[in-house]
This record gives C-alpha cells, sequence and structure tokens, in this order.
C-alpha cells in the first residue's frame, strides 16, 4: 500500500498521465538540470509538449485541442512537474492564457487565435500584472484610449509568462482614469505588432526553463481586437485565475512528490551514529507529516478539479487548493534539502533544484496572502449574512 494517495483517474485522464510519464522519463529528465543551469527556454521540449498533444490538451475539441478535462490536465502538470518544473510551467502557460479569450471572445476570435494556437503554434499569454499591480490588479496603469476607430494601449506588464515566446497577449488595460476594476477592458494584441516589444527577461530564483518578461506597449488596435469590453474584463482575469490556482496546486504536488520521494529514500540508506537518518524522530516523523500533508494536497487538488469538471464554481475551494498545496510543497523541499545536508545544498542536486521552482508557487497565479484574503472575505460575508437573516 502507497504511502501517498494515489487519486482514482477516469481512463481519458489516466492516458494522458500516461502520455506525460513517458514524456517526462524518456526526454525531460535528462534535460532538466542543465534548462535550470543555463534559464535557457527549451523549445525542444515545447516541440515535444506540441506532438503529443499535451500542448493543447486543454482546448476544447471544437477548436482541434484535445478536449481534455481540468481533472487530466491537473494529472499531466503533476507529472511532468515532478521531473521538470519548468516545463510544466510552460505547459500551463501555453493553454492558460487562452481561458480569457475562449470564454469571451466572438466566434471569429475565437477561430482565429485558438486556430492559430492550435495549428501553428502560435501561443497565447495572459498580460495582466504590472509592477504597482501584481496582487490588486485594479491599480493598473496601463491605459487603452480611444484613437481612429481603434485603441492606443499605453503601459508596461511585468513578469509575464511566455512574454517574448508568444504570439499573442491578452492585455488588460484601464480605458479611463478613477474607475477601477469597472473601467478594465481586454484585448488581443499581436506580439510583433509596431510598438511591442519584450523589455527585459527576468533573472529567477527558480522555474528557470520559463520565461518571463516585461511588456512594453505604445500600439494601436483596432476596436475588433476587444475580447471584454470595460467593467467585464476583470471578472474574466479572475475566471482564468481560478483556474491557474488549481493548476498551481497540482504543480506544487508534483514537486512535493519529487522531493519527498527523494528525501524518503535518502533517509533509509544515509546513516548517522550507527542508524538510517529513517530511524530518528526528528526525520520519521517529518516525513510523516508530508506524507499526510501530501496526500491531503491531492486529494483538495484532484476533488477541485473534478468540481470543475462538473460545472461548479471553484474560487473558493481552488484558493484553499492553491494556498495548502503551494505551502505543503514548501515544507516537503525543506526536508528533502535537510535529509541530503550538504549535498543537498550544492550544486547539481535534484533537491536544491526543487527547492528553488516551489517558491513561486507561493507567489503567482496569487501569492498565499491574496488567498487567505480571498477565503477571509468569504467568511466574512457567509457569516455576516447569516447575523442579518
Amino acid at each position: 500500500m502507497a504511502i501517498i494517495w494515489d487519486p482514482p483517474l477516469e481512463p481519458d485522464a489516466s492516458v494522458w498521465r500516461d502520455i506525460a510519464r513517458r514524456i517526462a522519463h524518456d526526454y525531460l529528465a535528462p534535460r532538466a538540470a542543465a534548462i535550470d543551469r543555463d534559464q535557457r527556454y527549451p523549445r525542444e521540449n515545447v516541440e515535444l509538449l506540441h506532438e503529443s498533444g499535451i500542448a493543447a490538451m486543454f482546448i476544447p475539441k471544437q477548436f482541434g485541442g484535445g478536449g481534455a478535462s481540468l481533472s487530466a490536465f491537473c494529472a499531466v502538470i503533476e507529472e511532468l512537474a515532478q521531473v521538470c518544473a519548468s516545463t510544466s510551467g510552460i505547459v500551463a502557460t501555453l493553454q492558460l492564457g487562452a481561458l480569457p479569450l475562449l470564454r469571451a471572445g466572438t466566434d471569429q476570435q475565437k477561430d482565429f487565435y485558438i486556430g492559430a494556437l492550435v495549428h501553428e503554434r502560435k501561443a497565447i499569454s495572459f498580460a495582466l500584472s504590472e509592477q504597482e499591480a501584481g496582487s490588486d490588479p485594479s491599480n493598473m496603469r496601463t491605459m487603452a484610449t480611444p484613437e481612429n476607430g481603434g485603441w492606443r494601449l499605453r503601459g508596461e506588464k511585468r513578469w509575464i509568462g511566455g512574454g517574448g515566446e508568444c504570439a499573442y497577449y491578452v492585455v488588460f488595460a484601464q480605458t479611463a482614469v478613477g474607475l477601477g476594476r469597472r473601467g478594465i477592458a481586454a484585448f488581443m494584441v499581436a506580439a510583433d505588432a509596431d510598438g511591442v516589444r519584450d523589455d527585459a527577461r527576468e533573472d529567477k530564483m527558480g522555474m528557470r526553463g520559463t520565461v518571463n518578461t516585461t511588456v512594453v506597449l505604445d500600439t494601436w488596435v483596432a476596436q475588433s481586437s476587444m475580447i471584454a469590453p470595460p467593467g467585464k474584463a476583470l471578472k474574466l482575469a479572475l475566471e482564468a485565475l481560478n483556474v491557474g490556482r488549481v493548476v498551481v496546486a497540482a504543480q506544487s504536488n508534483g514537486i512535493a512528490l519529487a522531493a519527498f520521494n527523494a528525501a524518503a529514500r535518502r533517509a533509509v540508506v544515509r546513516t548517522t551514529f550507527g542508524h538510517a537518518l529513517v530511524e530518528h524522530q526528528g526525520i520519521s516523523f517529518k516525513l510523516a507529516d508530508v506524507a499526510t500533508r501530501l496526500s491531503a494536497g491531492r486529494m483538495l487538488a484532484y476533488e477541485t478539479a473534478r468540481n470543475f469538471d462538473t460545472g461548479k464554481d471553484v474560487a473558493l475551494i481552488g484558493a484553499q487548493a492553491k494556498l495548502f498545496c503551494s505551502e505543503a510543497a514548501h515544507d516537503a523541499v525543506d526536508i528533502g534539502v535537510q535529509v541530503f545536508g550538504g549535498e543537498g545544498f550544492v550544486k547539481p542536486s535534484l533537491v536544491e533544484r526543487l527547492y528553488r521552482d516551489q517558491r513561486a508557487t507561493e507567489i503567482y497565479e496569487g501569492t498565499s496572502e491574496i488567498q487567505r484574503l480571498v477565503l477571509a472575505r468569504a467568511i466574512h460575508a457567509e457569516f455576516n449574512n447569516e447575523e442579518q437573516a
């Protein structure tokens, strides 16, 4: 009997996971350390993702994608994250950037942009965050001003996943000063349009195979490029983030699984004072706690994905999943480094890389503090309503 709970998957999800497992073992694992060391975007891995269908697995079949469930998507992300967290992040970026378009775009917009994503491998990146508008997107400074029947977009977007490697951006911009979230609209913007450039690639602590850039905008777009009008775009962005948080929970679980497995194996063979490390309660109890939290995290993540697949709102349970799984992964990588000791602190080391990769999961798609804020507001609203009833 396995110590870590394993999710019962539907047949299609099992097929997708098996594809991911084969690719991870045969191709991603041997390359992962070098990709991290060189901070290199692994285009050869991206080619594999496209050839296997994983790069478009979450895109509906009507647009040529795999039509996979979120449960299947999470199984794939978890599998890939165990060997190369960066590649698991790329899989998410390739598809989640298209969610606002799928939710709110016109048929013509969907056919053109989603068709280009699936058939021409032209990725779409999600451009929401700014220097002073990360956790609080209503504070964004990128402006959309009416001009010649269209819009002039001016501003900077920060930490944009896939920036410089994508063909299009979904850009969120403020249409009027002082309106806050009610003034935010969303536009499709070509990455190679005049006045669009990725200004700098971040030198990152972890997830070094992924690309995050600053995207500088001073460009004109047609009215037909708008996918969400003022007042509706931010809700669209938050819906996409709800899905992204479930995916990050799965990614966190994959990283945690790799760290736990490495630590447990090491604790069995490494000896101190005449005993295996696992025989010391100071280590074995920590491993037991990590195993328990990892089982609980997987249950939470997969149940959240199942809720999404059956049409339920996952805003709150998704926040819980992202918060719990990312922080459980923090504990897993910490014990991983501790068990390996000095060997886990130096490069190249699997647990050292996992330690750095994991840290991002508590930051992107909404920090742990934001997840707690979302949940605290929900608690306040629910019990305040009870008092007023």
